[in-house]
Order: structure tokens, then sequence, then C-alpha cells
């Protein structure tokens, strides 16, 4: 459903201000291309016409960009459907990593480096305690976030770890059965800062970047961190489900936003030093996207990462018995066509993308395909500019 505004509106908006002040990357300035193109006669569509009342309708074809709050829907549903079919019969455990905000200014002097390096800590970290706590290869399912609810630069991962592991003896253990929590909490947050900060400082040192930065990293050795573990939810599924309304979410909803003027955005952003309350924040509006471009990740940086256990080649060589949730859609299709998109939604949450939404029984059939109006240009910062004039 169509909200009142977009962030395509957005970009449309103030869209040619930020190429003016801010130099982009062209990762930034394709992803706001697209945006502002999605499901419009841009990208081409179809013509379509309902089996029951003949009414005429138009669908145009989305962007496909993951930064797009149109085109994540599909790919949410999908990957949670996928990864609640691999997951192990166990509870599992919701613990979130999260960087001080005094290292912000390394991140945004290379975040491929910065993001890579949070992966890497986080891994050994759970590694490390899996080993010393109770023995076992254990693992963990992995999605970094990046933003804060103002859209500032908030990094942190969420892991989703099973209370089970494999150990050096090649037998199967339970673990996290004596207490609400897997870890102690206060040993995993200095442990996980010990390994980033010194990862960060040698590869700092390789690059002699390191005394431009070495404020930041002392003020971060003075903080003291915080890595959030919550009690054991009722079941993988659950806390799948859970972790997965966030996984293909972008920094922001068109569904929060509230209001755009000729100069202003206002939307709406949970206040968590205020019982997570939900209050109107406003923004001018080149800061707004300005904001929102920091957040749109290296060229193909894998966001959502599988350690231990969960990582493929891992369940490869230790021949795991996974004990599937429910039938894997695969097997549900086998010897049928592949589900589309549409299929899953439908099969999932009920909704038929295909239904007339006039007389609500006849299928809308498509007639027409719609061409292209305009074709990719390369040069995408002029490209914009003149669409934007």
């Amino acid at each position: 459903m169509r909200t009142k505004f977009e962030l395509a509106d957005i970009v449309k908006s103030f869209g040619k201000k930020l190429l003016e002040h801010e130099k982009l990357s062209p990762r930034q300035t394709k992803a706001l291309y697209d945006i502002m193109l999605c499901r419009t006669a841009s990208l081409g569509g179809h013509e379509q016409a309902c089996d029951c009342c003949g009414t005429i309708g138009y669908s145009y074809n989305s962007c496909g960009n993951r930064y797009c709050p149109k085109c994540q829907v599909a790919k949410q549903i999908a990957w949670v459907e996928k990864i609640v079919k691999k997951t192990l019969a166990v509870k599992h455990y919701h613990i979130i990593f999260t960087i001080p905000h005094c290292l912000n200014k390394i991140c945004l002097y290379d975040d491929k480096m910065f993001y890579k390096l949070f992966f890497d800590a986080v891994r050994r970290t759970l590694h490390s305690f899996g080993y010393s706590h109770y023995g076992v290869e254990s693992g963990a399912i992995a999605v970094l976030h990046t933003w804060g609810q103002n859209l500032s630069l908030h990094p942190h991962i969420h892991c989703i770890v099973p209370a089970a592991g494999y150990s050096l003896n090649g037998t199967w253990k339970h673990i996290g059965t004596q207490g609400n929590y897997l870890y102690p909490v206060h040993q995993l947050s200095k442990t996980f800062k010990g390994k980033f900060l010194d990862s960060l400082k040698r590869k700092l040192r390789k690059t002699n970047m390191l005394d431009a930065f070495n404020e930041q990293i002392q003020k971060a050795f003075d903080t003291e961190w915080v890595v959030h573990s919550e009690p054991s939810m009722a079941s993988a599924e659950h806390v799948i489900r859970y972790l997965g309304q966030y996984t293909q979410r972008v920094a922001i909803t068109n569904q929060r936003i509230l209001n755009v003027t000729d100069t202003k955005v206002t939307f709406i952003a949970k206040d968590y030093r205020d019982n997570a309350k939900k209050k109107p924040v406003t923004l001018d509006g080149v800061e707004f996207l300005r904001r929102f471009c920091l957040h749109i990740l290296p060229h193909r940086f894998v966001k959502i990462r599988y350690f231990g256990i969960y990582n493929h080649t891992t369940k490869r060589h230790l021949e795991l018995q996974f004990v599937p949730q429910k039938q894997t859609i695969e097997e549900k299709t086998k010897g049928k066509h592949k589900e589309t998109s549409q299929e899953l939604i439908k099969r999932l949450t009920g909704v038929d993308v295909y239904q007339c939404p006039v007389c609500k029984k006849g299928k809308m059939i498509v007639i027409r395909e719609l061409p292209r109006i305009r074709s990719p240009n390369s040069n995408m910062p002029e490209l914009l500019k003149s669409i934007l004039k």
C-alpha cells in the first residue's frame, strides 16, 4: 500500500541539493537513483485487466535495490522462511554487539574495513566463549545494522546463537541449560572490546593511519562497552521471525515518514531512553538524505553471515544431523514450478497480489508489456541532477 509520503519523494525534493553539497560514492548515487524511479513508468511494467469485471490497471517494475524500502518485503519473507527450515530445533539466544560512537570517525574513513573487523571480532568472541565455557564449537547467524532510530551512525550486530554445539570428541552437546543467559555479559563485553580494538589498531598501523585516529582509539579503551544479551526465547522459529523483521529492512521505511515540506522531513523514531516511546523527529531534508546515505554499505558487502555450525562449510565437514523445523520449501514444491515471490507472499500471508482491487473476485491478467521510458546511464550524478531539475 502506498503511503502518503515516501523516501522517493524525499530524494526528488532534496536529492539535487545533496549532490551539490556532498560528494557521494557511485553506490550511494545509484541507490538514490533506483529509489526515485522504483515502480514508476521509467522502469517499464505491465498493463493488466481483470478477468471478471474488466478493470484495467498498471503495475510498474521494481528497482530491486537492497536499500529501497519498497523492494524488501518479499526478500524478508523468503529469508525468514529459508532460515527457519535450516535452524536447529533447540533454544536460541539473541545477543547484540555494539560499537561506541567515538569510533564512528574511523568507520566513516573506511567502512568496509571497519565492518569486516567488526564481524571478525564477533565471530572470534563467540567461538572462544563456546570452547571456554562449554567445550563446543557453537555458531551464530549474524546481521549487521548501521543505524539508530534517528538515522545516526550506530553500528551493531544482532546474533542468533543456538544452545547447542559440537564438542572436540565428536559428540553433540546442549549448552546454556543452567540459567537464562548463555554467556556472562560482562566477560563477553570485555573480550569483544579487546579483540576488536586490537585488530583495529593492527589494521590502522599497517596503513599508517594509527596516529591520525589515536585519540578515538584511546577514548574507546576508556569507554565501557556493552553487549546486550537476552534470555532464550520460546523457539528457534520465534527468534528467527523476530530478527527477520530487521534483516532486509533499510535505515527507514516509508511507513515511518510523517511529513515532507519544502525544507524539512518529519518521521517517527523510538526513544529508547524513554521506554522506547515513539516520537516525531524533524530534520533538514538534505541532512535526512545525508544520514540515509551513511547506511549504504560497500559494494557487494554481505551483511548477513553464518558462523560455526551454521556456516555451510562447517556443516559439511562436521556432518551434523540438523533437524529441520518443518518441511522445506524444496520438498513442498518438488516436481512443480519454482515458487514466485507473489506465490510465496500469498502462501505465508494470505495476500493475493493478483486479486482485482475493484471486484475482489477476479484475477488481474497481463495483457501488454510496457517498455522502459529511460534506459540506465553510467553517469549517475549528472543523470540524477538532470532528473531532479
